[in-house]
């Protein structure tokens, strides 16, 4: 088991607490907001911590832009955090979403007939880089179509995933497919690195949180596309002691929506059941919505402990949630959203 030394906790919970501490305020945010065009943005953007993350951005500025200099700068952080950890596998094992990121974006866009020059602005391969997978993204990227691009993914880890999205896909019509399928490569290494590795309770409670709301989310939208219950069960990865594999086989054996989220009722997560669903995509909106919520509860309450892979974990968590919020604000100011309803999207982390 891999075990995290005293001196990469104390490096890692001083400069998670750092980095906490450094996160914009909800005024700050609101502030952003009020931006009359993106150059006042990107000029207000830059009296914050970001300032060197929005260096490199060249005029025209676009949401696309600055949200690529953000993802960087997310990057760039989590590859700092991995290698303060002391290469904790459970820091590294997130460092896979990056990837994944760009081939829903890829994957999703071929499917959709968008062209290359469609996609390149949306793509950022810093994470690919740092590992060397670069090539791999790249080859889908300037692919034709879906079917060459995932033949370009052939021998990788995603291979089989993907295959099976395609071929979904193609009977069902909907692209959120290759979300789950792409998700389900991320969570069984994450599942692998939660039950193999020595955590602390902070990082595990942060963890099993994820794996929980991928597994419900999974068997629900696996349900909506009318999926049979063997190919909701092999997007399964390992269960926890909050959702147990006797809850998640009774939510795939049942008829309907509303019977699997019913079984949630006996578990942990009895307060994100719709009360009044008005419908089942409704009702899967709101559990997700629910799982987020409690995520980011779980990761504030990680500060609480010091010298803890918790810690690093937790910090990197909510800077995603500040780089979310900021790409919300920067596609709000360009397509000339109000304020008020661009604040009301903010994900709320103070």
């Amino acid at each position: 088991m891999s075990k995290v030394s005293m001196p990469g906790k104390i490096f890692g919970t001083v400069m998670s607490h750092g980095l906490k501490g450094r996160m914009l305020t909800k005024n700050e945010l609101q502030i952003l907001c009020e931006s009359r065009d993106m150059d006042e943005l990107v000029t207000r953007m830059k009296n914050t911590v970001y300032l060197d993350a929005l260096a490199k951005l060249t005029k025209p500025y676009t949401a696309d832009k600055i949200e690529n200099a953000l993802k960087e700068y997310l990057v760039n952080t989590h590859a700092k955090m991995v290698s303060v950890s002391g290469g904790a596998k459970i820091i590294s094992s997130y460092f896979i979403k990056y990837i994944i990121w760009n081939l829903k974006m890829i994957l999703k866009g071929k499917a959709l007939g968008k062209s290359y020059d469609e996609l390149l602005p949306k793509i950022n391969l810093r994470a690919e880089e740092l590992v060397g997978r670069r090539d791999l993204v790249v080859k889908a990227l300037v692919s034709k179509n879906l079917d060459e691009a995932i033949s370009t993914l052939a021998g990788s880890e995603f291979a089989d995933d993907v295959t099976k999205a395609a071929a979904i896909y193609k009977d069902k019509g909907d692209v959120r497919i290759f979300d789950v399928y792409l998700d389900h490569v991320f969570y069984h290494d994450l599942g692998r690195a939660m039950n193999t590795e020595s955590q602390s309770m902070e990082a595990k409670n942060i963890v099993s949180v994820d794996i929980d709301s991928y597994n419900v989310l999974a068997i629900l939208r696996g349900k909506f596309w009318n999926l049979s219950p063997d190919d909701i069960s092999q997007l399964i990865v390992t269960s926890t002691s909050k959702v147990t594999k006797d809850t998640i086989q009774k939510m795939i054996n049942a008829e309907k929506i509303p019977e699997a989220i019913a079984e949630l009722s006996t578990t942990v997560y009895k307060d994100i059941v719709p009360q009044n669903p008005t419908n089942d995509i409704d009702s899967i909106l709101h559990i997700e919505k629910g799982f987020e919520d409690m995520g980011l509860k779980r990761a504030m309450s990680a500060f609480r402990t010091m010298f803890s892979v918790g810690n690093v974990l937790a910090a990197l968590k909510l800077i995603m949630v500040e780089v979310r919020n900021l790409s919300a604000i920067a596609s709000g100011i360009e397509q000339k959203i109000p304020r008020d309803t661009i604040v009301s999207k903010l994900i709320n982390i103070n």
